[in-house]
């Protein structure tokens, strides 16, 4: 990526619409700003929407911005952080969260780097239990910035969703630049209301407002604060990169119903995918991440045998109740990609894919393109929605899956909510 000179906003204005953030539904949220004023410089409409719904704004804040102006002496540093302090509290008032108390960290300013793990320790803390994570962009230009994004998400609980929030972006990185993570990207789009608000809580930061203390230029000139100024707030997903522990599994399946199997959703799914499939009958179908057995039940139905496995003792334990009655069915302890074999008739991957790393799913697909006979097929199931605690995407495993030289695609099937695909070892 390239910093170089400042770009007007001008030249980000015909950006195309970007999907809608989709992570609204959330009760309890993490956010994470570097100084007092990223976090509303970045998405003060997307916390005053979901502060309205009712959600539990926590906040963290690594330094008091006290190093604005670098020539400052030290008393004037500390002045400037105590003061940032004050209008931090204002804009929150200003915004309807006055109940937010932020949690101030007192990282020194422009050195955060030295302080990355302790900045980590302190937002595990806070975000313990919460459902979303807003952080600064992990390859924003202001170094800090960086840190304070790397180490919120590395702190992020299993279950949550990280989404980072660019600042200096906007500013430093040219519009065309190809680093800039635009699959990854969604929106928010700001009411008439909503961005006022927002206008206003920006203008209750008047340090960084007005020149410093030898006169240098304001760091919110007017020209910086058009980048701000638009009627929508643009974020990146950040998924994880490593696939996702089966400890999270586990305490899953600890409630007794973890997937409410006997939703709509799952019936649905479980039919459709079975519709899909083009023969009658099988030999043999492997299933990986069998979990508790719902869909190996009427996979047993339309093929000879069934292998199914999952990592999950609990998960296997209401599998093997489930199942007790058919002797066609091998139920045993496994997991991706190593426990992969054939040869298969068939091999099921539902709604398992986007929850391996880069290496592990590759490993997968090779596996399981090499695992299935001659004629072999593979079933997959997708979630389209983005699960929080997944490296991937549905749509992204999907079109790794049809891209994959070993297979052809037979069958796509696309609804609201999940994608079937059926594909032919070539």
């Amino acid at each position: 990526m390239t910093w170089g000179p400042f770009h007007a906003e001008a030249g980000w204005r015909d950006l195309a619409r970007l999907p809608p953030f989709p992570a609204e539904d959330v009760r309890r949220v993490c956010v994470v700003a570097a100084h007092p004023d990223d976090e509303t410089l970045g998405v003060s409409g997307l916390i005053q929407r979901l502060h309205a719904r009712g959600a539990e704004i926590r906040l963290v804040v690594a330094t008091d911005g006290e190093a604005a102006f670098p020539g400052s002496s030290s008393s004037e540093r500390r002045a400037l952080g105590a003061r940032r302090r004050v209008e931090l509290l204002e804009s929150l008032r200003c915004q309807g969260m006055g109940d937010v108390e932020p949690v101030w960290a007192g990282l020194p300013d422009s050195a955060l780097i030295e302080h990355e793990p302790e900045l980590s320790d302190i937002v595990r803390a806070v975000a313990a239990d919460t459902e979303l994570c807003l952080a600064p962009w992990p390859e924003d230009p202001h170094p800090d910035h960086r840190v304070a994004g790397r180490a919120a998400f590395r702190a992020a609980p299993l279950g949550a969703h990280r989404w980072s929030y660019p600042i200096w972006l906007w500013h430093l990185v040219a519009p065309d630049d190809p680093a800039i993570p635009w699959a990854r990207a969604a929106e928010v789009r700001l009411d008439d209301a909503t961005a006022a608000v927002k206008a206003k809580a920006v203008q209750v930061f008047r340090s960084q407002l007005e020149p410093g203390p030898r006169g240098e230029d304001p760091i919110l000139a007017p020209e910086v604060l058009e980048h701000f100024a638009r009627d929508r707030e643009i974020l990146f997903h950040e998924p994880r990169t490593t696939s996702t522990p089966v400890s999270r599994f586990e305490t899953l399946y600890r409630e007794p119903d973890p997937w409410t199997m006997d939703s709509w959703y799952e019936r649905r799914k479980r039919t459709v995918a079975l519709a899909a499939l083009p023969r009658e009958r099988y030999a043999l179908a492997v299933e990986p991440a069998c979990g508790t057995g719902a869909l190996t039940l009427e996979l047993a139905g339309r093929c000879d045998r069934v292998h199914a496995f999952d990592p999950v003792p609990d998960a296997l334990s209401s599998a093997r109740d489930r199942l007790a009655q058919l002797s066609t069915v091998e139920l045993s302890a496994g997991s991706l990609p190593g426990d992969l074999r054939g040869p298969a008739d068939l091999v099921v991957l539902s709604e398992i894919l986007y929850y391996l790393s880069e290496a592990d799913l590759k490993a997968t697909l090779d596996r399981t393109v090499a695992s299935l006979r001659p004629d072999g097929q593979v079933l997959a199931v997708h979630w389209r929605p983005q699960a929080p605690d997944a490296p991937h995407h549905g749509m992204e495993v999907h079109e790794r899956l049809r891209a994959h030289p070993g297979l052809r695609s037979l069958v796509t099937h696309t609804e609201d909510d999940f994608l079937v695909d059926v594909l032919e070892r070539r």
